[in-house]
């Protein structure tokens, strides 16, 4: 489990795809994530839970992307070079300092517009109208394993407010109007449709 606090910005230093292209290992720069970590623990890398795989002892560490992650993120457009937040699970006893974020996206949004303020941004992203009902104004959602609080939400976009640490301290500070960034809605809210729709069964 994550709390959607990033800790650093990495960077992708290798992809290795598959003999069939689906699926890919991943080497990432992160060296405050991997100085305590071993192999098999889990790192958010832009909102996605990965397992460590290997540890080669340079600040790095390399994981697998199977391929339903990459057709459900936007894991499949990053690159050589490319700039990716990161986290390391809560530990026990930790602070818990955003909410509960699983590393388990539930869908891609893209960044419609971004409005400077005096400090901060304002940020419209887009999303599928099936996610918009998880989403409720002045509630969490992660976007790219960042935990943000929703401004506003409409059918199928909503809108969040960038502070100064969250502008300099992640990769939502430089993402332009097109760009494709992980959601993960609050599993709270998941969780309740679940249990009012099989509310007449478990009677």
């Amino acid at each position: 489990m994550f709390t959607g606090i990033v800790e650093e910005i990495g960077t992708v230093e290798e992809i290795v795809h598959g003999p069939d292209g689906t699926d890919a290992r991943l080497r990432v720069r992160g060296p405050l994530v991997v100085s305590d970590a071993h192999l098999g623990d889990s790192i958010s890398v832009s909102g996605v839970c990965l397992t460590v795989t290997e540890l080669p002892g340079d600040g790095t560490f390399l994981a697998d992307v199977m391929p339903e992650t990459l057709r459900r993120s936007a894991l499949e457009d990053v690159g050589v070079g490319s700039p990716v937040n990161l986290e390391r699970a809560l530990a026990v006893g930790g602070r818990y300092g955003g909410h509960v974020v699983q590393g388990h996206v539930d869908g891609v949004g893209t960044i419609l517009s971004r409005s400077p303020g005096p400090r901060w941004d304002d940020v419209e992203i887009g999303l599928a109208p099936e996610l918009a009902r998880y989403v409720a104004e002045k509630g969490s959602i992660a976007v790219s394993g960042i935990s943000l609080t929703v401004t506003h939400v409409g059918d199928e976009s909503f809108g969040v407010s960038l502070i100064p640490t969250t502008l300099e301290a992640t990769t939502l500070g430089t993402l332009a109007p097109g760009a494709r960034v992980n959601l993960e809605v609050d599993v709270l809210a998941k969780y309740t449709e679940r249990l009012l729709s099989t509310a007449g069964v478990l009677r």
